[in-house]
């Protein structure tokens, strides 16, 4: 079971935007510079405004349920309307198991959709699924994860680079605690490949300290719901609490739960949380929360159907099949926590002229 985290930045926290460079994900450097800065649904180069989408019913499908999906839906439906899509659906299966998303696939194959943006449940059983997706003739997308390893059968993926949001949000908490301190990482499955970026990504952060932060635990499984991650936050905090100087979450239950109970507990640990859960910004404005790390779902899934509806009319290819690329995240603290919405929809702009002019090659 992997859970995404719903989507980090050296130094002083603000809004900067990431450069094209992998949550919800493994990410290597396509070599594409993003460029242009139009509104998403502007006219783009290359070729790739899109003629005749009418024919194309795009399906997206995360790996199970999670909250950091929940945007996809009206991306989806928004980008149906934008392009004259015959269809967007979004669906997905009940539990995280792989097989029941192959077994959806199909059925919504078998319903007539012809271009699929998949969050894959198994990093390392993927590109299998990819693979006879693309047998069949249909433009695949790998949306929010990419595949564990280097190979990539889907035509791209777009997703957040994990390993560097982590880093960035470790060195936002190590700042915040002045430099110094103890200091513990709440994440996802271990067995999750995006959770052992993750780890990496923290490690890298406190190492460079030269020995000036302790990284006191790494605490992992606690993402499975809300319930499971309060009760090992709280008795984190119970055992060892008076130690503790930051926490940083990469996973979006333990955010909100590390968010919950430092906020309850009086606790002064600077707390680096994941995503824009409503709790995780107003505990951001209350000053509970030091930060939080944004992701792009919306762009992800905006990007991802209008590039799918390109390739399954045939209009484009993709360069370089298997190409992945950063969806972007954002640090937000309490200086940007009303306006960094605006930073994410540019990203999602410049996203949208990088594959016009890097990524796709349109006749």
């Amino acid at each position: 079971m992997r859970f995404p985290t719903r989507s980090v930045l050296p130094g002083v926290v603000a809004v900067v935007l990431l450069s094209a460079g992998t949550t919800a994900c493994t990410y290597r450097n396509s070599g594409a510079q993003s460029g242009g800065s139009a509104s998403s649904a502007a006219r783009t180069g290359g070729g790739a405004d899109l003629v005749e989408g009418s024919g194309t019913k795009v399906a997206l499908v995360p790996g199970g349920a999670h909250p950091y999906f929940q945007p996809w839906k009206t991306a989806g439906a928004a980008a149906k309307k934008t392009y004259g899509l015959g269809a967007v659906a979004f669906d997905e299966t009940a539990e995280w198991d792989q097989q029941k998303q192959n077994n959806l696939l199909s059925t919504l194959a078998a319903r007539g959709y012809n271009a699929f943006g998949v969050f894959g449940v198994s990093p390392t059983d993927i590109n299998s699924t990819f693979a006879d997706l693309k047998s069949q003739g249909f433009p695949v997308a790998s949306l929010g994860s990419c595949p564990a390893g280097d190979q990539d059968e889907a035509d791209f993926c777009l997703s957040t680079d994990v390993r560097l949001a982590a880093y960035k949000a470790a060195k936002a908490a190590i700042a915040a605690m002045g430099g110094h301190g103890v200091l513990v990482h709440l994440t996802g499955n271990n067995v999750d490949a995006n959770t052992q970026l993750r780890i990496k990504g923290v490690g890298q952060a406190v190492r460079e300290t030269g020995g000036k932060v302790k990284l006191l635990q790494t605490i992992t499984d606690i993402d499975t719901d809300l319930q499971t991650a309060q009760k090992a936050v709280s008795d984190l905090m119970a055992a060892k609490g008076e130690q503790i100087t930051g926490i940083v979450a990469t996973a979006y239950n333990p955010a909100v739960a590390a968010a919950d109970v430092v906020r309850t507990s009086g606790s002064k640990a600077k707390v680096i949380a994941i995503d824009d859960d409503a709790k995780i910004l107003s505990g951001i404005r209350q000053g509970t929360v030091t930060a939080t790390v944004v992701q792009n779902p919306v762009g992800q899934a905006e990007i991802g159907t209008w590039a799918l509806a390109l390739l399954q009319t045939k209009q484009c290819s993709v360069r370089d099949p298997g190409v992945r690329v950063d969806s972007g995240s954002f640090v937000v603290d309490k200086t940007n926590v009303s306006a960094y919405d605006t930073a994410r929809q540019a990203k999602t702009a410049q996203l949208k002229q990088q594959f016009a002019d890097k990524i796709l090659n349109c006749g």
